[in-house]
This record gives C-alpha cells, structure tokens and sequence, in this order.
C-alpha cells in the first residue's frame, strides 16, 4: 500500500475539516465511522462548540498539540486555508477526501511541499472496511489500484 496511506491510518488522532451541525454532511458519517473503529476524533468547525456530542474546535491551531492527521471534506475552494494552516502548525500527515482536491488545491499542495492522500475515500482503506467500501476495495486490489 502506499506509505502516506499507511501513515495516515496508523495515527490515532484526527482533526476533521468537514463536519456539519446539521449532521448531514459526509464529514458527520466518517467521524462516527472512525470513531468505532478507535480513532480519536478532533472536528474543526468554525461557530459549532459541540457536533454529535463531540468538543469541536474553532481551527486547527486550537488542536495542534493533540492531533497527528488531518482529514479534510469541504468545497475545494475552502481547501488551501486549511492546508496553509496545517503547514504552519507542522501537520504532515494529510488526507484530501474524494471532491475536495482541484488544480488550485494541487498548487498550493506543490507550494507548501506538503504529502497529501488525494483522491481517495479514507473508508476504503481504515480497518475495519465495511459494507460497499469494502467491495470497493476488494476490486481495486484486484486491479491493483489500492
């Protein structure tokens, strides 16, 4: 497997870019899932102090010293910010959720010298893979594009 993947999923402590209040957002699904699956989970929100009964923080300066990943799920017009702040606070370990990479987000990627997961779902690859995320998976270790 692909050794950011690796880094990534083998970190306990997650700061997540992406959850809503209204709790409808795919953000609010990869924090429970995570969650069962033993990660500590650390959401970033802006205006919310509390999401599905989880502390959240204002930006991720406000959790640097308690997290080792970030993973992101917002427009990707939103993305550099958030990447520039994570460069700021020395986060290395990144993972960019399927929908919010594009060109812009790749340059700014390039310009803060930063490794990033892109482009890939995180439930494909954090164990244990359930339900169509692990069909998923199994085709793509079939084709050998896991």
């Amino acid at each position: 497997m692909n050794p950011m993947i690796d880094d990534f999923i083998n970190s306990k402590k997650i700061a997540v870019v992406g959850i809503s209040r209204s709790g409808k957002k795919f953000g609010n699904y990869v924090c429970k899932e995570l969650k069962t699956k033993g990660y500590e989970i650390y959401p970033i929100h802006p205006e919310a102090q509390e999401i599905d009964g989880m502390t959240c923080y204002p930006d991720l300066k406000s959790v640097a010293a308690k997290v080792d990943s970030l993973w992101i799920s917002i427009p990707p017009k939103k993305v550099s910010a958030v990447l520039e702040d994570a460069a700021e606070i020395g986060l290395k370990n990144i993972w960019l959720q399927q929908g919010a990479w594009s060109k812009e987000v790749q340059e700014t990627i390039d310009h803060l010298n930063l490794p990033v997961v892109s482009k890939k779902c995180i439930l494909m690859y954090a164990s244990p893979v359930h339900s169509f995320h692990k069909f998923h998976r199994t085709i793509k270790s079939i084709f050998g594009g896991l």
